[in-house]
């Protein structure tokens, strides 16, 4: 391990990683309490090889670089990752260049954000626990415990899962539910982010507090609730109340759980009055209000309805629901039947026939498959063409269809307007909008987008609907969903605007960077990254109006709720302006995509399912797009560089690079370089090219020396009569270009 030298130095043989290393004893001890300095005491117990070297489990690439730190105090980073070479610092008790890296990185860094950062509210205190003013006593807790269980039974026999059967009110009068403990449910973790115009609701494991935003102050704390007895899943916010019996000011916020709903009236003062506890009877999977109506629904088939004007709750059966939507004040039910159905709510008061909701099949997939995502658009009404409705709408087979509702053929219901056979995934969302219609699949969030072709705003067949992208959004979750809630770190896609509609992609759960993408074709717009490092546990986008100043105009935001119970706004109007100024990114790279797998563990993560079919899909023609070798200009367009302007300079003279030969590459290994192939295939052709082209480079070098060619010689040579075969021209070196733009 060690030998004496001239001048009283010992050397330390070392082998790290497989890789051997000679050092001196005094070179690994200078900085006191390391690693090297309790290793070479004997604090340590060390591990020998067969040479007598003391082995090192580590990275050898990355310990070459904290050897010459230790050697001449001088740090390169040039060629060194550096959070990598922070992290085996730390490792190894390298204080001085912990502390060096560290400095870096906060000067790189700042906990003000960056020029998108807009706001941070901190977590609010933990409230007050809700008085329950529902609860009852002595006999009467008797018998209305014994009706509750009969009821129950009866319902759950039909609906619930047994499992579910002592859920609600009973099962607070049936056992006291102590408080939430455990990492699934943090009660200082932010579950569920949602807005209404200048409004925001953020949702805590046992509370909610609801942020307004005025012209003059900002953000500010205008409602939280008392702590409830039960976990928050689904939150709903309405910032507008037009016509209802609460007054045109008033606001609405609920929060359900199982299949418990509490609904709050937020008066303009602030406060908080209780409007009632209502129960579905079964676990609510969705809670939204469409226009003063607040609407509940389950997968099991029952959907539930409060209404402002006459404060009724009305429940309803129907087929089991598998996709919704609203439009106006319809509301639409994907069921897995392949039906499609719609309510208007509207109109609830005033259609109820035998204590039920007016409930109308309103079309039929021709296959019958499960309708698991569904998409209105209403196109604008003018007193030509009247009310154009059109819905798009993804099956379990993944087929996605268009279908239309005529003016003049409003008796005889929808027709068939398109299909696209393009998943073979069930799809999990559709979005159609003026100008693009986006499916996503279950096969890792795999989206396909079109052009939308329109004459005087209603949709055409000339020429019809033309593909236009084809990217993932790759967004691993854990197993039991963080903090035990997915709802909050839905993909979108999120605004109304057809342009300027994204997806928010989250790559692993306990990720601190958020990437922004166009809907449409994927490309990337910006980045966010938590400003005090925390991992981000829900979001959404909400577009807040502007102010009463002239010129002023809506802003679009980012809000950004975290585990440590803040949440960050940024300002993603000012990204889309800036997002034209730079140059064009897609997904993540390959690099990029690798950082981020490094910050979880795999085995306790999974992505949406895909079916096995799945993995033997051509790979979509923008990988091959995105990796060809070409040049772009400032523009995006391809530019094919002169030969004349690249010259290569071989033992002093200067040949335009088409004269260097092509090595010999099959032509089958050609096909599937321009097809992509995985991305470890890719960088291991890359780096073969290059050798092949640095050792084709100096054959010729030679051969040129020993034959005494001279560029005149060349120049002087005949003509060839016959014909030369072309060959494909590859640049010295491996392209620049990332290998896939969207691949992920």
């Amino acid at each position: 391990m060690a030998a004496g030298a001239g001048g009283g130095a010992e050397l330390v043989q070392l082998n790290v990683g497989g890789r051997r290393f000679s050092t001196s004893r005094q070179t690994l001890t200078w900085v006191p309490d390391s690693f090297f300095s309790s290793l070479l005491s004997g604090r340590i117990s060390t591990l020998k090889d067969e040479r007598g070297a003391i082995f090192i489990d580590r990275d050898p690439e990355v310990f070459a670089s904290i050897l010459n730190f230790l050697r001449t105090k001088e740090l390169d980073i040039r060629r060194t990752n550096v959070s990598l070479l922070l992290h085996e610092a730390q490792f190894y008790g390298i204080t001085p260049l912990v502390r060096r890296l560290q400095l870096r990185e906060e000067l790189e860094q700042s906990s003000c954000g960056s020029v998108l950062f807009n706001g941070y509210l901190p977590a609010p205190v933990f409230p007050a626990k809700r008085r329950n003013r529902h609860s009852v006593a002595g006999a009467q807790l008797a018998d209305r415990a014994g009706s509750l269980v009969e009821r129950a039974l009866v319902r759950r026999s039909n609906t619930l899962p047994p499992n579910l059967g002592n859920a609600g009110l009973l099962g607070r009068l049936l056992e006291e539910r102590g408080p939430v403990a455990g990492g699934a449910h943090d009660p200082g973790l932010v579950r569920l982010v949602c807005g209404h115009h200048n409004w925001i609701a953020v949702a805590y494991a046992q509370f909610l507090v609801c942020y307004r935003m005025k012209e003059t102050s900002g953000w500010q704390l205008a409602f939280c609730s008392p702590r409830l007895d039960w976990v928050i899943e689904r939150v709903a916010l309405n910032a507008r109340v037009l016509g209802g019996s609460l007054g045109d000011n008033d606001k609405m916020v609920a929060a359900a759980s199982c299949s418990e709903i509490l609904l709050w009236a937020l008066q303009p003062d602030g406060t908080g009055v209780e409007i009632g506890v209502f129960y579905l009877g079964v676990p609510v999977e969705g809670l939204f209000f469409v226009g003063n109506q607040l609407i509940a629904t389950s997968h099991t088939g029952k959907i539930g309805v409060w209404n402002a004007v006459t404060k009724h709750w009305q429940t309803q059966d129907v087929a089991p629901i598998s996709s919704y939507d609203a439009a106006g004040s319809f509301l639409l039910l994907g069921c897995s039947n392949g039906s499609i159905y719609y309510v208007d709510v509207q109109k609830f008061p005033l259609r109820m026939k035998d204590n039920d909701l007016l409930v109308t099949e309103l079309y039929r997939d021709p296959s019958e498959d499960a309708i698991t995502a569904l998409s209105v658009y209403l196109t604008p009404k003018s007193s030509s063409c009247g009310n154009w409705i059109e819905i798009a709408y993804g099956t379990s087979s993944g087929m996605v269809r268009v279908i239309v509702q005529h003016p003049e053929t409003v008796g005889s219901g929808p027709q068939l307007f398109q299909t696209f056979a393009v998943h073979r995934s069930p799809v999990t969302k559709v979005m159609l909008s003026e100008k693009h219609l986006i499916s996503v699949c279950a096969d890792n969030n795999h989206v396909r987008t079109w052009t939308v072709t329109r004459f005087r705003g209603m949709i055409s067949t000339q020429p019809g609907s033309t593909p236009l992208a084809s990217f993932k959004i790759l967004a691993l979750e854990s197993m039991d969903g963080l903090g035990g809630c997915s709802a909050g770190t839905d993909i979108g896609p999120f605004g109304e605007r057809d342009d300027q509609q994204v997806f928010l992609q989250k790559v692993v759960p306990d990720a601190s960077k958020l990437y922004v993408r166009l809907s449409s074709t994927g490309k990337r717009v910006c980045e966010v990254c938590s400003v005090d490092g925390t991992p981000i546990t829900a979001f959404t986008v909400q577009e807040c109006e502007g102010s009463s100043r002239i010129g002023s105009r809506p802003r679009r935001y980012l809000f950004t709720g975290h585990s440590n119970g803040s949440l960050q706004m940024w300002d993603l109007t000012t990204a889309m302006e800036t997002a034209g100024q730079v140059a064009d990114a897609g997904g993540l790279s390959e690099e990029e995509l690798l950082q981020q797998l490094e910050q979880c563990d795999l085995a306790l993560t999974h992505s949406l399912e895909s079916s096995p079919a799945g993995s033997v899909t051509p790979t979509c023609a923008s990988s091959t797009a995105s990796s060809s070798l070409q040049v772009q200009d400032p523009d995006g367009l391809p530019e094919k560089p002169a030969e004349d302007s690249l010259p290569c300079r071989l033992s002093g003279q200067n040949l335009p690079c088409s004269a260097l030969p092509e090595p010999h590459v099959p032509r089958g290994e050609l096909d599937r370089r321009r097809a992509g192939g995985s991305f470890v295939e890719r960088c291991q052709e890359l780096a073969q090219s290059e050798g092949r082209w640095a050792s084709r480079s100096r054959e010729l070098g030679a051969r040129t020396r020993r034959g005494g060619h001279t560029a005149g010689s060349v120049a002087q040579r005949p003509p060839n009569p016959g014909p030369a075969a072309p060959e494909p021209a590859l640049p010295l070196t491996p392209s620049r270009v990332r290998l896939s733009e969207t691949s992920f």
